[in-house]
């Protein structure tokens, strides 16, 4: 199954803003099925770095990582939430 993950900027840029220690996550890990928001990510295989300007993502995302591997995503201290 084809993932693709991505970091929103607009995230990190509220995140930078945030004066009462609340974050989002930034990084969107995204199947045909679902979509998961999380802070870390882990590929478990090989992946490829892709840099789309004229095509971007239905999202806007114009660089992301691709990868059939299986990807564990973590929240904001590391820790393995889902698989």
């Amino acid at each position: 199954m084809k993932t693709r993950i991505h970091v929103n900027q607009h995230v990190i840029r509220r995140n930078a803003k945030a004066t009462d220690g609340v974050v989002e996550p930034p990084l969107t890990v995204k199947t045909y099925k679902d979509n998961t928001k999380c802070f870390a990510a882990k590929i478990h295989g090989e992946s490829t770095v892709v840099y789309s300007p004229d095509k971007p993502l239905s999202c806007g995302a114009r660089v992301w990582i691709e990868t059939d591997a299986e990807v564990t995503t973590g929240d904001k201290n590391g820790h393995r939430i889902k698989s």
